[in-house]
């Protein structure tokens, strides 16, 4: 079951990559990437469930932590 919900996953990044590509405008791609990011974040959640490391959960926070400060610094430089 884990193994469709990766494939579902991995089939919305392929499909968001587009916005990234192809963004009206920056700020719409920096949402994209965040998106990306989000979901990338869930995967590694849900490979943490299915090989039952935790460590993947530790992996997953500090990367969320670096989407989230990455995301406001790439908002504030292009806002300017």
């Amino acid at each position: 079951m884990i193994e469709i919900i990766m494939i579902a996953i991995l089939l919305a990044i392929a499909m968001t990559f587009y916005r990234v590509l192809k963004g009206p405008t920056v700020f719409d791609r920096i949402a994209a990437a965040d998106t990306i990011g989000i979901m990338f974040l869930l995967i590694l959640v849900l490979l943490s469930l299915y090989f039952e490391r935790e460590i993947f959960i530790d992996v997953a926070i500090v990367f969320a932590l670096l989407l989230f400060t990455d995301t406001l610094i790439m908002a504030k430089y292009f806002s300017n």
